[in-house]
């Protein structure tokens, strides 16, 4: 009861005076109103769960109060109180929307057990609009699911189709450098224009199939696969996928992540789509002329940091805990589905590892990827929590 937000109305002070008192003692404070004018100022300025107003007042009566609070404030509860005589005005008042009426003089408990059930009709509603925004975004998850799965079967199957003509190029390509290369071709005047022809033909058919193998890894199942990753080779990949939408942008996208070749045992697949979304996130989180930067170092002995740092908006502090939560986002509706950091999260603890957050508002945000550098996909899964405890102890055993 004390966390109702409660309005009493009645243009007899003494009354509304001793209801209010009597309240107080019970350790709930309510805003007093002499008038239904004064009754709309204060819904104006604060939000109120329930309304208790008496029927018969000058100038606004209790009716048209009641009509005008349903038709501005339709969250808000109102009981209405009536005199012996007045019952027809109670049962006009539940018909215009009232949750019930109570006859002067009234029983404070009574009162109170009306108060109390009028706020858990307002939770019900409440709880009722959740589920329902809830299922909503389940449902709409679920059609961008299963489109999806079709852009990757599509994927594959188009990955697949083109790989074929491009052997053909390719076969058809070396036997002309073959043929070029015998004693009866020495004379042919157009012999270096053929050359430099075949070279580009075999330039252009080795990036076909570079798409086309990471066209087929972005789209590979789930399943775990434990290999020798270079991290380096692995972010230019991401980069290379999302350079053309970032420079739309005019956003500048930085590595730093040294000369020589930084080798883990992970799994590719995984890790790449966690990397994409990280990436994909500080894109659409950056304004023009931002600059987005991917780190590399190895931290903490045998602990690898990834870090994806933007100069964004950044995010707000009651929301960085919320962030890694399935369909919390930020964006406006239609622009994502709030699933990207939530499966990101489920992936790194899958691989051992794990993903925070460092942001400011106005300033930009920070993600921090932590891997054990010497890791196997195939541990039990006590073994893949151990290794995830142990991040998390050097981590906080060295404050970073």
């Amino acid at each position: 009861m004390q966390n109702i937000r409660l309005l009493l109305v009645d243009d007899e002070t003494s009354f509304l005076n001793t209801i209010a008192k009597r309240m107080k003692k019970r350790g709930i404070t309510a805003e007093l109103a002499a008038s239904g004018e004064q009754c709309l100022s204060i819904l104006e300025n604060q939000p109120i769960d329930v309304v208790v107003s008496d029927v018969k007042m000058p100038g606004m009566d209790g009716i048209y109060l009641l009509k005008q609070i349903k038709e501005k404030y339709s969250d808000t509860e109102v009981i209405l109180l009536t005199g012996h005589a007045s019952t027809q005005d109670g049962v006009e008042g539940i018909k215009a929307g009232a949750f019930d009426y109570l006859t002067k003089p009234i029983e404070l408990e009574h009162l109170l057990g009306k108060i109390q059930q009028a706020f858990d009709k307002i939770l019900y509603k409440q709880e009722k609009k959740k589920e329902a925004e809830y299922r909503a975004k389940l449902e709409q998850q679920m059609i961008v699911t299963e489109r999806l799965a079709s852009i990757g079967t599509l994927a594959t199957g188009v990955a697949h189709e083109i790989n074929n003509p491009l052997a053909i190029i390719k076969e058809a390509a070396g036997y002309m450098g073959q043929l070029l290369k015998k004693k009866e071709a020495e004379g042919f005047a157009y012999k270096k224009q053929f050359e430099l022809g075949i070279s580009k033909l075999e330039t252009g058919v080795d990036r076909a199939r570079r798409i086309t193998h990471k066209l087929l890894g972005f789209v590979k199942k789930n399943e775990s696969v434990s290999s020798d990753v270079d991290l380096k080779e692995l972010l230019s990949e991401v980069f290379e996928l999302l350079q053309r939408e970032a420079l739309y942008k005019d956003i500048q996208m930085v590595q730093d992540t040294g000369d020589s070749p930084f080798i883990i045992r992970t799994d590719p697949y995984q890790l790449r789509q966690v990397l994409l979304n990280l990436v994909t996130n500080a894109i659409h989180a950056t304004c023009a002329y931002g600059t987005i930067t991917v780190g590399l170092k190895q931290d903490c002995d045998n602990i690898v940091v990834i870090t994806v740092t933007d100069t964004g908006e950044g995010i707000a502090k009651e929301n960085l805990k919320k962030i890694f939560d399935p369909f919390f986002s930020t964006k406006s509706p239609g622009q994502g589905t709030g699933l990207g950091l939530f499966v990101s999260n489920n992936i790194m603890r899958k691989l051992g590892g794990t993903i925070d957050v460092e942001s400011r508002l106005g300033q930009g945000t920070t993600f921090f990827v932590r891997l054990p550098r010497q890791m196997k996909i195939d541990l039990t899964e006590t073994n893949q929590n151990n290794a995830f405890e142990n991040i998390e102890n050097q981590r906080n055993d060295n404050k970073f």
